[in-house]
């Protein structure tokens, strides 16, 4: 197909900057080519019940509320005794261990307890073992702590962390390890989450080696490796990574054919001699979103909305240049916002930090720059060509920066970047 000059999400006109050569599609900026990405998923995909197994990474499809009293008994924050009243207390029973349930204690009597056990019913307070002194001959516990026990000591009472029926999470929240724990802990067996959006990766380019040093002009795949355990960090399910060779056939038919949510393809997305990218959108009827986006390095990253399957469900297509630190920046721009849309999580609110020295900027074009945080400030990595992932592999966060640079000392949107 054709693009038009207005974009078919919006009919908004778009700029004059990086027209792909031969296209009257100009580039977008890059806020805007995110808000695109984000609005074209539609609604999240359907929710799914899943084991707490299962769960990780996906996102809730509905509010995590309490099924019981957290703790659910008054439990013993502390090793010692259960005490009724004031002291000295009269020793009573064997002691009371995590998982029992103990039977009630008389006034005036005191009774060994574990810590995590259930409070027995007439109990006032827990007197920590390193506070207490007990007279054998005459079966008699003493207070040796630096002030009166009061009602409560040591205690956690029912429903200190939540009651039941109040909400825990929120709709939309991912499921992290810390979740599951607390899923765990408040009763769940399962959890109904959004289904994770399918991404099959299409690496292209003749050029790449997937073994050994670059050698006779060709270079190492560097993205096959990279991408699909960021995709998964982004709630993605990578089905499939395939290499396709320079030839439009072959990437018409991949596209085409692929039952995926999501197809990513790496490389192409110019307008060189072997790029592709663009008549096999059109040979297979796509409607191009967005073609180039305003940023540095990246821009000639695409994305398009692809026909639908047979079954119905709809397709995207995320286009990444094939320099690798250009991908990452078309993998941040539209692929992370799409996902984690269809995946149904909730869009992180931004992060400002400041620049401990000055960000080196574009002209006229936003900047993804690698940078180093410490506590609230970054500073910037060498090593950030287009073609380059030193800087990156060395980076905790990328620095948004906008046309011109940022002075330091001034604040910056940061990008923080997965294993952090």
């Amino acid at each position: 197909m054709t693009p038009s000059r207005t974009d078919p999400a919006d009919g908004t006109a778009p700029h004059a900057s990086h027209a792909r050569p031969g296209s009257p599609r100009a580039a977008r900026d890059w806020e805007r080519a995110r808000s695109i990405a984000r609005s074209c998923a539609g609604q999240p995909l359907p929710a799914v019940p899943r084991t707490l197994a299962d769960a990780l990474g996906h996102a809730l499809a509905e509010p995590l509320v309490a099924l019981t009293d957290l703790p659910s008994f008054d439990t013993a924050a502390m090793d010692g005794w259960a005490v009724a009243g004031p002291g000295p207390w009269r020793l009573s029973g064997a002691g009371v261990l995590a998982g029992e349930e103990p039977g009630p204690l008389a006034p005036g009597t005191a009774v060994p307890i574990a810590t995590g056990a259930p409070v027995p019913p007439g109990a006032t307070a827990v007197l920590r073992s390193e506070h207490g002194a007990v007279d054998p001959g005459q079966d008699l516990l003493y207070d040796r702590s630096p002030g009166p026990v009061c009602a409560g000591r040591d205690i956690r009472p029912r429903g200190q962390e939540c009651r039941s029926g109040e909400p825990l999470l929120p709709a939309g929240s991912t499921v992290t390890e810390r979740v599951l724990g607390h899923a765990a802990a408040a009763g769940y067996d399962r959890l109904t989450v959004h289904r994770r959006p399918s991404v099959e990766l299409l690496v292209l380019g003749d050029e790449l080696l997937e073994h050994g040093v670059p050698r006779g002009g060709r270079v190492r795949d560097a993205l096959g490796p990279l991408l699909p355990p960021w995709l998964h960090g982004l709630g993605a399910e990578v089905i499939g990574r395939h290499r396709i060779a320079d030839d439009l056939g072959p990437l018409r038919e991949a596209v085409r054919r692929s039952p995926a949510d999501v197809v990513i393809t790496t490389g192409s997305t110019a307008a060189g001699p072997v790029d592709f990218l663009h008549d096999t959108l059109r040979s297979v009827g796509a409607r191009l979103l967005v073609d180039s986006v305003a940023v540095r390095p990246g821009h000639p990253m695409l994305l398009a909305e692809l026909p639908a399957t047979a079954d119905g469900r709809a397709r995207r297509l995320v286009g990444l240049p094939g320099n690798p630190l250009a991908a990452v920046a078309g993998l941040v721009t539209l692929a992370e916002p799409l996902l984690r849309h269809l995946g149904g999580h909730r869009d992180p609110g931004p992060v400002r930090l400041t620049a401990a020295a000055a960000l080196p900027g574009h002209p006229c074009d936003t900047r993804l720059l690698p940078v180093f945080t410490a506590g609230q400030e970054v500073t910037p990595l060498p090593f950030d060509g287009p073609a380059m992932l030193r800087g990156l592999a060395l980076a905790d966060a990328l620095a948004v920066v906008p046309p011109g640079g940022v002075v330091a000392g001034a604040t910056v949107e940061v990008l923080e970047l997965p294993g952090r």
